[in-house]
């Protein structure tokens, strides 16, 4: 099966960046469509951004367009988001997923796999 392990995380004053990676290993790694997810405490998990597997079509929630980038190196198994600006209401455990289709990017239900969530805390 397809594992996926989130790196970096961590804490970040309000205004700053951060950049989270998601290294993937059992399968394919170009034929996943990919995602980024994130879980507040007493929240739903919500979709942050999503990838198509050639990387040519992306998405994002209203909330962090124009301050978070989603990327993809196939050569190194990894996807990546990069956070800028971010503000407190950022502060959740952030979820890598990978889906064998790009379609309904947006619900949890469309991805395969999951990775462990990895803690981004933003102080204000």
């Amino acid at each position: 099966q397809v594992r996926l392990v989130e790196y970096g995380g961590g804490l970040v004053q309000a205004g700053g960046s951060l950049r989270v990676s998601c290294a993937a290993s059992g399968r394919t790694f170009s034929s996943y469509a990919m995602g980024w997810f994130r879980q507040a405490p007493g929240k739903e998990r919500e979709i942050v951004a999503a990838i198509n597997w050639g990387g040519s079509s992306t998405y994002y929630v209203d909330s962090v367009k124009g301050r978070f980038t989603i990327s993809r190196d196939n050569a190194q198994n990894t996807v990546y988001l990069q956070m800028n600006s971010l503000n407190p209401e950022d502060t959740a455990v952030y979820y890598c997923a990978a889906a064998r289709t790009y379609a309904r990017v947006d619900i949890t239900t469309q991805y395969d796999y999951w990775g462990q969530g990895i803690q981004v805390t933003v102080s204000s």
